[in-house]
């Protein structure tokens, strides 16, 4: 899922780094959650013949549009102060350093150039919380940006991806990136981070007729609020990616699709 030079952008353990080498070296098979990580593991040492690719996936029954009430979404907009005209954009995550909270943050002033009745809500725990409120009070950003330090339950987050108009994950590490499938199989576009280690590149199409989302680069706030307002260019769009988005869920990443693959991996 992850290895200890990427998840600490190459400041981890160095007695972590090696106890997993030599497990991925002492394994018969080493299953990765994406090509992506795959590429990390054989720059890092790891026996390429030994590793193969097995994405996650997401419970598209109950991640379902279809399930949740207009009048729950009213509430939730309502409580976080955000208007029926306003467009809400969220990030749900850990905050920190990896996550690229600050990047997302940086680049709300563009955004607000050409929506400016966006507003970003950051729902999460982490080291950097007082950081990212600091950075909002000193960009002057307080009204448009909303922040719930919390974990909330899995029922809040369906909630909230049915309440927002676009989720952003602007990471600089992520090997996968399950929250991404889970805005996408309720029917919401997303904006990912693409450089460096993402498999979230394998998730989100980027273009063309099956286009779900907007790969952007995490470390420039100017390509972060391209992708989001983008993606918020007119309500038809909004919703052709997000339709696009659960389509491609259905056909690749639903659990029995996930188990299929993962059984296949012993055959």
């Amino acid at each position: 899922h992850s290895t200890e030079k990427g998840r600490t952008l190459g400041n981890g353990s160095e007695v972590v780094s090696n106890i997993e080498l030599h497990a991925g070296k002492a394994a018969d098979r080493i299953v990765t959650v994406s090509y992506a990580m795959k590429d990390e593991l054989v720059k890092l040492g790891f026996p390429k013949e030994k590793i193969r690719v097995c994405h996650n996936g997401v419970d598209h029954e109950k991640y379902n549009p279809d399930t949740i009430k207009d009048e729950e979404i009213r509430k939730l907009r309502e409580f976080y102060d955000i208007k029926e005209e306003e467009q809400m954009i969220l990030f749900i995550g850990r905050l920190v350093g990896v996550k690229g909270v600050d990047r997302l943050i940086m680049s709300m002033p563009n955004v607000l150039q050409k929506k400016p009745n966006a507003k970003l809500v950051i729902v999460g725990l982490g080291d950097l919380q007082d950081y990212l409120q600091n950075l909002v009070t000193t960009m002057k950003l307080q009204d448009s940006i909303k922040f719930r330090f919390e974990f909330i339950p899995e029922e809040e987050r369906i909630l909230h991806y049915a309440a927002c108009d676009v989720a952003v994950f602007p990471s600089l590490y992520e090997p996968f990136g399950i929250v991404v499938l889970e805005a996408m199989s309720m029917e919401r576009p997303v904006v990912v981070g693409a450089a460096d280690i993402s498999g979230m590149r394998e998730i989100v199409t980027p273009c063309g007729d099956e286009q779900t989302g907007f790969h952007v680069n995490p470390r420039n706030p100017s390509d972060i609020a391209w992708g989001i307002t983008s993606a918020l260019e007119n309500p038809e769009k909004t919703e052709w990616l997000g339709k696009n988005g659960r389509r491609r869920v259905l056909s690749e990443f639903t659990w029995d699709k996930i188990a299929e693959n993962t059984i296949s991996l012993y055959e």
